[in-house]
């Protein structure tokens, strides 16, 4: 069991495409993640492999996870946001997928900058592959902290 265990839970719960696509996460550290998809037809394209939603959904997951593992701690005040992604599709995907997510940046560097009141942005790198380990895609998704305005000095509606 490691301390983030309740990764996989929160995104089965809190994310509703997660549990409905059948996304599992099988591993998470504050630093990397890797989850998986297995193979279903429903989620095929028109040549019978996942869909390309599927392949940037599963990465963009990928890429929640080790941002939840790495900035989980800071969800009363920072709400984790994407800001822009990009993916490369490598090579026809086969079969079940994986996704492998690694965090570009020092934590510590991205929550000094949120300490010091700015808006960090941190990049996850994902690598997925099919079921023959084949690089079937690259996804870049730069995410950021949004600070959480202090509810109780917001304006109050009527």
């Amino acid at each position: 069991m490691s301390d983030f265990d309740w990764v996989a839970d929160a995104l089965d719960s809190g994310v509703p495409w997660v549990h409905s696509s059948g996304v599992v996460v099988d591993e998470v550290e504050a630093t990397r993640a890797v989850c998986r998809l297995p193979d279903r037809p429903e989620l095929h394209n028109h040549v019978g492999g996942p869909h390309a939603a599927m392949i940037f959904g599963l990465a963009e997951t990928a890429s929640g996870a080790v941002g939840l593992a790495a900035f989980g701690a800071t969800a009363e005040r920072a709400v984790p946001l994407v800001v822009t992604s990009t993916i490369h599709y490598r090579a026809l995907a086969r079969g079940p997928l994986t996704a492998e997510a690694v965090l570009e940046r020092p934590a510590a560097e991205v929550l000094a900058e949120l300490d010091a009141g700015t808006r960090p942005e941190f990049t996850v790198d994902v690598t997925v592959r099919d079921g023959q380990g084949k690089d079937c895609a690259t996804v870049t998704v730069v995410w950021t902290l949004k600070p959480v305005r202090d509810r109780a000095s917001a304006p109050q509606g009527d």
